[in-house]
């Protein structure tokens, strides 16, 4: 797994052995070709941020800061270790559940990422729907943000109060989300 371009370009990081499903390269890519410009200066938040690759990626394209926040604590050390090699300013790493933390938190984002952990069964809890669903999470989008989500390509597109689904792409088993405040 590496960093795709920008500061840190090319640059390998490490990811931990609790993180089973990182965002492939293509897939990343992919997501920020999409996003192009808007990543430069953006205050970026990365919801289960397993390796931090995602806000890895943003802060070398030029984003002015992230919030990675993770709830494993083996995530929190390699995104510390993964900030320190790629020499990246503007990172800041939280150890917290996702929702309660989201709840809490006062801060602005332009760019929200979240990839939780996919829903493989009606038995497992849905991530990002919970996440959508509380008006927590559409707080922290600044005005013209946005919330980029990954779920399984197979899996329906969420919808929640307050949310429009601008863009949908499916890259093999992923599909990427993108979404807007109404």
């Amino acid at each position: 797994m590496r960093i795709i371009a920008g500061k840190a370009g090319r640059l390998a990081i490490k990811v931990p052995k609790a993180v089973t499903r990182p965002t492939t390269d293509f897939v990343r890519q992919a997501v920020f070709s999409i996003l192009g410009p808007r990543v430069e200066e953006a205050a970026v938040l990365d919801l289960f941020a397993g390796s931090g690759a995602i806000g890895l990626e943003a802060l070398s394209r030029g984003a002015a800061s992230c919030v990675f926040v993770d709830e494993h604590r083996q995530a929190e050390i390699v995104i510390r270790e993964n900030l320190e090699k790629a020499k990246l300013a503007g990172g800041r790493v939280v150890k917290a559940d996702v929702h309660a933390w989201v709840a809490r938190d006062t801060g602005s984002y332009d760019l929200i990422f979240a990839d939780p952990p996919y829903a493989k069964t009606s038995l497992d809890r849905d991530h990002l729907k919970d996440l959508m669903g509380k008006p927590a999470l559409l707080g922290r989008l600044a005005d013209g943000g946005l919330l980029i989500a990954e779920c399984f390509s197979s899996t329906r597109s969420p919808e929640a109060p307050g949310w429009v689904l601008s863009e949908r792409r499916e890259y093999g088993n992923s599909a990427i989300l993108l979404y807007a405040a109404e």
